[in-house]
């Protein structure tokens, strides 16, 4: 058995956040992954809430679950009235779920402000629906709402709500700091005297609003909880949730806590950005533990430090949590840094002293016009080849045309015109886009495609614009950073120029090339 119980709320409380919908296949796949993952309750939603959720269930029940237990969420039963006649409290007695979560009020404010009702009859609605369902059958967890600022206002009304759940059967009762407006210190003394009066296992459910939801929940543990609430990527309404992606190394790694096997924490990168993705949510570059940034050096000194040794600037080891360690090339660089990052590229740069100076002074001077090769790993890799005389170019442009026009019925089109060649031969294409950067790609795959079949394979993602001058206004220089991948591998790159179709045009054809080149992809005949 476990130290500490995971319980993760991703598919309903995470779910809360701004801008994410999971969809019914959304839903199966996270539950799967977090079941692969180790994760010891998963809340799939709140049955009686939506039909989706009641969707989810049903599809759920017939999910063999290696590792976890499927939690299905509710509300103790309505006032003035029967658990047993009560809509929601049938719905999760009917669940497929084994185990549920009752969330009630134990703050005296909710309880005669937003339920109108007596603090009796509260405690009443709390001890009823764990019996009710207990007799069901169901293991039942108890939020307490809002419990630590009740605490703090009415203490003696907060602890008797507890009671009342842990006086009906309830396996679990978890105290939720709600607003999230709690600090650590406030947590600690809280939980230590309700850990003296209630003599069932206690949880933490903590937000996010005061920006402590990580420190406060490794408080709680610190104080005997034994079960902590959170969200993958700290997901949630207004501020978020605890954040499980890093609770769960700061337990195992920090704390010694045995909450999950070390070679499952493994897979906890690539578990974030899994969730990112179905959530169309951009990953967190400097999001602890799991972010693209979060073991990245980038000014020379802590470069040259992790050439040495990485625990200098490092506070664990990358890979303990999935994650890799990356060397970032900027103006701020020094030879270490260039070295290290040519290293990881496969170029010995330390045997060729001469040219890691004409690189450093080149990435120097290009930095200070308004490249910014730490976003463009790939217009660094053609840059480093260029100057050892080992890139390849495949296409050479001979020149490019961009036409827009605005038509009657208020639809605009672009058009893009390429004068290519490849391997000796003149090749000529036009295509429309809905804008410049579009139409240009589209020309240059009809003009290239045949000759590098892998091509279709490569994808533009994402496209960013920047302004570096904004004082000049029209005449100012603009940045485009383009990143792209092909379907196993993500890569950035750049262009910088006054007129931004030309920016574009050095980041696409950046793009182009690197895939290629990773494809060793030869013209066809």
């Amino acid at each position: 058995m476990p130290d500490v119980f995971l319980y993760d709320t991703t598919l309903r409380d995470g779910a809360a956040r701004e801008g994410i919908s999971f969809s019914l296949e959304d839903k199966i796949k996270i539950l799967k992954r977090l079941d692969a993952f180790g994760m010891h309750y998963i809340e799939g939603g709140y049955p009686a809430s939506n039909p989706k959720d009641s969707e989810f269930f049903e599809a759920a029940a017939g999910i063999e679950l290696a590792n976890s237990k499927l939690v299905a969420f509710g509300s103790t039963r309505k006032a003035l009235t029967s658990a047993s006649r009560d809509k929601e409290m049938k719905a999760l007695a009917g669940v497929a779920a084994t185990t549920v979560c009752i969330v009630g009020k134990s703050w005296d404010l909710h309880v005669e402000k937003a339920l109108s009702i007596s603090l009796d009859e509260n405690l009443y609605m709390i001890a009823e629906s764990v019996k009710y369902l207990k007799k069901k059958g169901k293991e039942v967890l108890f939020d307490a709402e809002h419990f630590f600022d009740g605490y703090r206002e009415n203490p003696s009304y907060a602890l008797k709500t507890v009671e009342a759940a842990a006086g009906a059967g309830v396996e679990w009762v978890v105290l939720c700091d709600t607003n999230g407006g709690m600090l650590p210190h406030e947590i600690a003394t809280i939980v230590k005297e309700v850990k003296a009066r209630v003599g069932v296992p206690l949880g933490i459910h903590a937000h996010n609003d005061s920006d402590c939801a990580v420190a406060n929940t490794l408080e709680a543990v610190r104080e005997g909880v034994g079960m902590v609430h959170g969200t993958i990527n700290g997901y949630g309404e207004r501020c978020g949730n605890a954040n499980l992606c890093s609770v769960i190394p700061d337990l195992v790694l920090k704390m010694s806590v045995d909450c999950l096997p070390r070679d499952k924490l493994g897979g906890l990168t690539d578990l974030a950005h899994y969730v990112s993705e179905l959530a169309n949510i951009h990953p967190d570059a400097h999001q602890a533990f799991v972010g693209m940034s979060a073991f990245a050096h980038k000014g020379g000194i802590h470069a040259s430090g992790v050439k040495s040794e990485a625990r200098t600037y490092e506070h664990i080891r990358p890979d303990l949590v999935g994650n890799i360690q990356r060397i970032v090339v900027s103006e701020l660089s020094g030879k270490s840094t260039l070295t290290l990052k040519a290293r990881e590229l496969g170029f010995d740069l330390d045997a060729n002293p001469e040219q890691l100076r004409d690189i450093l002074k080149q990435i120097k001077e290009l930095e200070r016009v308004g490249y910014q090769f730490e976003a463009a790993d790939g217009s660094f890799e053609i840059l480093v080849r260029k100057a050892l005389g080992t890139h390849k170019q495949f296409f050479k442009l001979e020149s490019f045309r961009v036409i827009m026009e605005k038509r009657e019925d208020g639809r605009v089109m672009t058009e893009a015109t390429v004068k290519i060649h490849v391997s000796g031969r003149r090749l000529i294409a036009t295509a429309e886009g809905n804008g410049p950067v579009n139409a240009l790609d589209r020309a240059i795959r009809i003009a290239i495609g045949r000759s590098f079949p892998a091509l279709k394979d490569i994808e533009l993602n994402d496209y960013k614009v920047r302004v570096l001058d904004e004082k000049k206004g029209t005449a100012a220089v603009t940045r485009v950073l383009i990143e792209s991948g092909d379907g196993t591998k993500s890569w950035g790159t750049i262009g910088v120029s006054e007129n931004i179709i030309e920016a574009s045009w050095q980041a696409l054809v950046d793009s182009i090339e690197f895939g290629l080149m990773h494809k060793k992809q030869e013209p066809d005949a």
